[in-house]
């Protein structure tokens, strides 16, 4: 969750891993740290709060020469947000210094042994534990650094991505990787570390990711050398090639990163389908489903697991994928599924849905199917990332970086994706007609154009939120495909804005949360024509008879909704599979400005982090 930044070359080194930290500060920002070695000395900097906050304190008080430095920003895990258990953090010596994106789980038991040795801590974090016994270890052993890396993570157990630097070794950096992401930047004479890209975008276009249970020794002058962390064997590195500019990182002349990915929906959609959907020609190009076709076709069922928005488009692949391939499907939380003892066999698919694809969780689901034999399927955001790596096979969203914490355009992505194969599959298993598979197919292609509409109700939606930004409880409903919409509506408002939201399919309505329902309750209902919606204007007549406040998203022209409801957005008309891309747009920008008028932080929520990479 947390992101860390590294760098060793020619460059001054303080700006780089600063401007670094802001570019991953969605990925924790409750304190930060920098550590930069001038030569003799290593001078660090660390506070509670956001990276501003550090660069303010790290101008007044250190000196901020020298070309090689490490630099965190924190998701706290263990031990409160404050100054001292902020990262970096040194050895005992002051000789080691070490960042750290993880959770070290038996940290206890050594920290109680390395007490016993006569080492004392600062802060309430494993990760001082670990920079202490790396330390230990290398007394012990009389080993350098990198050997001393690889015995000690042998004997911790968690996850992991680390930069460690020792004084005594001035020309190098020793990185690790289990379970988080690591990503090291080639430069001329250089290199970069980092969570992800982001931070070395402008200074090269070569990037090594690090494999789980691999490590790193950057020397400078030198060829990355990367061996295995359990066996010491060799590995070679294998450079990609970026495809990220750093246009994508910025926000574009938008106020939040939020709102600036809500508008690019239409271009990441069209992205994700570009090279797969042929309209015209009536194919669908998926090498990951085309390779391994008979893995889906014959499979006894499709098990999807996911986490927080991923989850709920799970949930509306759910519905594609029995409604069009009628193929049973299942969709599980990742963090429950991996502990549940499942029952999974090797005639079962598992699709494992993630926008960073190092969601601790899903990789773990990941994990257990495999052993069981199941066919694994990933559908993640980020080239190279851990679940790419791990699946049998896959597909990218091409949404682009997605640097909010509040998903939007991940979600429309991964529906759009997985809207494809079900399209792919029903086509293969005789479920669809001619005319009928050409007719998703040019109504797929039209989303892009519809959603560009959809998002001209923002005056209106602004206009709305303003009446509902002081409200204490709101209710969201949908039916059929556009239940999960209702779930993640009402997570998105909760997420940014701190409102205590729920999402219902409409029909449960009666059976609870009705009795909530006083003229003093927002309503939220997807009432688009395609649909239940009939059944859906009932439940709208039943909110109203109780003074409840109606806002509802309905299809342009609609008309009876429009005379019940306090408020209208309207969306255009589309099938009804395919219309949770058009109506989650008005929930994104509702939740949006509500936040914004409320003053809260939009692109950083509290206590949220954008890839949750620790249990």
């Amino acid at each position: 969750m947390c992101g860390i930044v590294g760098y060793i070359g020619h460059r001054e080194a303080y700006p780089i891993i600063i401007k670094g930290l802001r570019r991953l500060e969605y990925r924790g920002y409750d304190s930060a740290g920098i550590a930069l070695y001038d030569g003799k000395e290593i001078n660090l900097s660390k506070t509670k709060g956001k990276v501003e906050d550090l660069k303010n304190k790290a101008d007044a008080s250190i000196s901020t020469v020298g070309t090689l430095g490490m630099g965190h920003t924190r998701w706290a895990t263990h031990g409160v947000p404050n100054d001292i258990n902020s990262h970096p953090h040194y050895s005992n010596s002051g000789d080691l210094v070490i960042i750290h994106n993880g959770i070290i789980e038996n940290y206890e038991s050594i920290k109680k042994e390395l007490v016993k040795r006569g080492y004392t801590f600062q802060s309430d974090t494993d990760t001082e534990v670990l920079v202490n016994l790396i330390e230990e270890v290398k007394k012990q052993e009389n080993v350098k650094l990198g050997k001393a890396v690889q015995i000690a993570l042998n004997e911790v157990v968690g996850a992991y991505a680390i930069a460690v630097f020792d004084k005594q070794k001035p020309d190098e950096i020793v990185v690790a990787k289990l379970g988080s992401p690591l990503a090291i930047g080639v430069g001329e004479n250089e290199y970069f570390i980092a969570s992800d890209a982001s931070p070395f975008i402008e200074y090269t276009n070569n990037a090594v990711y690090l494999a789980d249970e691999e490590m790193a020794i950057i020397r400078l002058g030198k060829e990355i050398k990367l061996r295995k962390i359990k066996d010491d064997a060799i590995a070679y590195p294998n450079i990609h090639e970026l495809k990220m500019n750093i246009e994508q990182i910025e926000k574009g002349g938008y106020d939040h990163f939020m709102l600036k990915e809500i508008y690019e929906q239409p271009r990441a959609i069209l992205d994700t389908y570009r090279g797969r959907l042929r309209a015209n020609q009536g194919i669908i190009k998926m090498a990951g489903i085309d390779e391994h076709l008979e893995k889906f076709l014959n499979a006894n069922r499709i098990i999807i697991v996911a986490c927080g928005t991923s989850w709920h488009a799970g949930l509306v692949a759910e519905y594609i994928f029995e409604d069009l391939v009628r193929i049973p499907v299942e969709v599980e939380y990742a963090s429950e599924f991996r502990y549940r003892n499942p029952v999974i066999t090797d005639k079962d698919v598992l699709i494992a849905i993630s926008q960073s694809g190092e969601t601790a969780d899903t990789l773990a689901a990941i994990k257990l199917a495999k052993e069981k034999g199941a066919f694994v399927f990933g559908v993640c955001n980020v080239v190279g990332s851990s679940i790419a790596r791990e699946t049998h096979a896959g597909a990218y969203t091409h949404a682009g970086p997605e640097i909010g914490v509040a998903s939007t355009k991940a979600f429309t992505t991964q529906i759009t994706v997985l809207t494809l194969i079900a399209l792919k599959l029903a086509k293969e298993k005789g479920e669809f007609s001619e005319s009928k598979f050409h007719e998703f197919l040019s109504e797929l292609e039209t989303i892009p154009s519809k959603v560009e509409r959809a998002l001209e109700s923002n005056p209106l939606v602004e206009i709305i939120s303003n009446v509902y930004k002081d409200s204490s409880n709101c209710l969201y409903l949908g039916r059929g495909y556009n239940f999960p919409v209702a779930l993640e509506g009402a997570l998105k408002l909760k997420e940014i804005s701190y409102i205590h939201a729920e999402g219902y399919p409409a029909a449960e309505m009666k059976h609870g949360p009705i009795a909530l329902i006083d003229d003093q309750m927002p309503v939220f209902v997807i009432a688009t024509k395609k649909g239940h919606y009939e059944k859906v204007v009932s439940n709208i007549q039943e909110i109203k008879s109780r003074k409840g406040k109606i806002i509802a998203i309905v299809t342009e022209g609609d008309e009876q909704v429009t005379e019940l409801a306090d408020h209208v957005i309207e969306v255009p008309e589309t099938l009804e599979s395919l219309s949770p891309l058009l109506t989650t747009i008005p929930l994104q920008l509702l939740s949006y400005h509500i936040a914004v008028m409320r003053g809260c932080n939009v692109d950083q929520p509290r206590n949220l982090a954008k890839s949750v990479t620790v249990e």
